[in-house]
Formats: structure tokens, C-alpha cells, sequence
């Protein structure tokens, strides 16, 4: 659940804010009387969060993704010899076309 706070409570205690988002990875929630409110989230979260937005944007790339995801819930997290770091790398170049 994410932190809510004022925008004056936010200037009092800043840096109180800033180490619950980086240490306790929080996501604060800054109410603005007049203007838009605004959240503060870790800079390596916001970055995760763009690029699986962006690898979901295309329809038929979200499908393999989500298809892939299936696929690997049902191996139980068991490793099979055939798939070695090499073989999944030929698997993804065939399946690129190089």
C-alpha cells in the first residue's frame, strides 16, 4: 500500500520519505491542494515498470511473453539438459531468423 502525505508534510520530512522509498521500496503518494498529485518510487523500479510497459505495448509480443511465463509455471522451475544457456541462445536466434 502506498505512503500518502502533504505537500508540506513531504518539505518537513523529506528525507524521512525519500529512505521509506529507497530502503522500505514505498511507493509515496504526495497530495497537492491545486495541483496534481505525484508519486515518488525507486529509480530502479520506475525502470523496470517502463520497460515491461513498454515490451507489453505490442499485442503479439505481450501474447509470447505472457505465453512464456505460462510455459515456465508448468516446469516447476526444474531445468532440462536442452536447456542450456548455448541452446537457448540457438533456440532464440532461429526463432529470429539469424
Amino acid at each position: 500500500m502506498p505512503v500518502e502525505t502533504t505537500y508540506t508534510a513531504l518539505r518537513e520530512k523529506l528525507a524521512g520519505f525519500l529512505d521509506r522509498v529507497t530502503d522500505d521500496n514505498e511507493v509515496v503518494i504526495v497530495r497537492r491542494r491545486g495541483g496534481r498529485d505525484v508519486a515518488f518510487v525507486r529509480a530502479d523500479e520506475l525502470s523496470g515498470l517502463t520497460e515491461t510497459a513498454h515490451l507489453l505495448r505490442s499485442p503479439k509480443n505481450a501474447e509470447r511473453l505472457l505465453q512464456a511465463l505460462t510455459e515456465s509455471k508448468k516446469k516447476d522451475g526444474k531445468v532440462f539438459p536442452a536447456e542450456s544457456p548455448a541452446f537457448a541462445l540457438a533456440e532464440l536466434r532461429r526463432s529470429v531468423g539469424l
